[in-house]
């Protein structure tokens, strides 16, 4: 109700290095610039903006943003923003055969959409607020058969299970996470650079005659 305050959750713990902007129908109205004491709302960001002047609160720890007294005339579109490139163990290491899951760390919500690539191709997908509407590889992208039968994706947490890998699997994975709620969009970044190492074959034995 007018003159009420609502939070916009992002549902997720801010990294010092991270940098988020809040956006209203596509203008800057708020933003936290990698280090956390660096925060500014509304006019602070964007000179001339001041639809939002002194009713706007940001969490230094989630990027969660506040409205306070609110005003029919915030009705809108709410945009976030978030530079988040996660470099899991900055290279991720695996022998061939093995499983490894790359690990969102958002939390749980399974009205998200969330879409994974793998070097810019989607490979798998999971439409929101359906959780048997999942896709994995060929099914979301004709001919990217690279990971038949091999991907696992959590419905809740959007983390992906690379099952059986090969060298072939080594590259650059990207995650996307959006939501509808608040009419927020939620866009997360998630790149792993995974290294397959082949597993050496064992000696022969031979015997001498």
């Amino acid at each position: 109700m007018e003159g009420d305050s609502v939070t916009l959750h992002t549902g997720v713990r801010m990294k010092q290095k991270e940098k988020i902007r809040w956006y209203f129908n596509h203008t800057a109205i708020a933003r936290i610039l990698g280090d956390r004491g660096k925060i500014c709302t509304d006019v602070q960001c964007n000179n001339g903006t001041e639809r939002f002047k002194g009713r706007l609160k940001l969490d230094r720890k989630t990027g969660s943003l506040t409205i306070r007294d609110i005003r029919t005339t915030d009705s809108g579109l709410y945009d976030l923003l978030i530079n988040r490139f996660i470099t899991i163990q900055n290279t991720l290491k695996v022998k061939e055969g093995e499983s490894v899951t790359l690990d969102t760390r958002v939390t749980k919500n399974p009205n998200n959409s969330i879409t994974w690539y793998f070097n810019d191709i989607l490979i798998a997908k999971k439409i929101t607020g359906d959780q048997s509407k999942i896709c994995t590889d060929v099914e979301c992208e004709d001919g990217a058969e690279r990971f038949r039968g091999r991907l696992k994706l959590d419905h809740q947490t959007g983390s992906l299970t690379i099952m059986n890998t090969r060298t072939t699997d080594s590259g650059d994975y990207k995650l996307q996470i959006r939501s509808s709620r608040f009419s927020i969009i939620r866009s997360f970044s998630v790149s792993a650079a995974i290294s397959v190492k082949s597993t050496p074959a064992h000696p022969k034995d031979f015997q001498w005659g």
